[in-house]
């Protein structure tokens, strides 16, 4: 097994130490492996989840195969959108990454406000002068 070292905020940390507190998770190892692993098996039509307990752990949470969030394209079309508006945002090319989000999405559409919500954490950063990458 390869190793490899991901940084995520203190609150993503904070609710997965919850998850396992409460016995969601066995550990936040298992809750890592399982999250890429889910993620994975939505937006790539040949992948086959390995980890040990996947399905089970699937059917527990309740999951479906594919969030009403994903649409028939198993999510790509919207996983582009999230790097584009990200790429722009780390530019803070603010207004580029409206007008794209505006382009593409009706502002009552839910990747819409998504995508909404992640540009505000790319400007409340700038306007904060904070430095740490996403």
């Amino acid at each position: 097994m390869a190793k490899d070292t991901v940084r995520y905020p203190d609150k993503v940390v904070d609710e997965i130490d919850s998850l396992v507190d409460d016995g969601v998770f066995e550990s936040k190892s298992e809750f890592y492996r399982f999250s890429a692993e889910y993620v994975l098996a939505l937006v790539s039509d040949d992948w086959e989840p390995e980890t040990f307990n996947y399905g089970e752990i699937r059917d527990e949470l309740d999951l479906k195969e594919e969030p009403v969030l994903l649409g028939a394209d198993g999510g790509r079309d919207f996983l582009n959108a999230v790097i584009t508006v990200r790429q722009l945002g780390l530019r803070n090319d603010f207004a580029e990454a409206e007008q794209f989000i505006d382009e593409n999405y009706a502002t009552t559409d839910r990747s819409g406000m998504i995508l909404e919500e992640l540009l505000r954490v790319y400007r409340d950063r700038a306007d904060g002068g904070s430095s740490s990458s996403a």
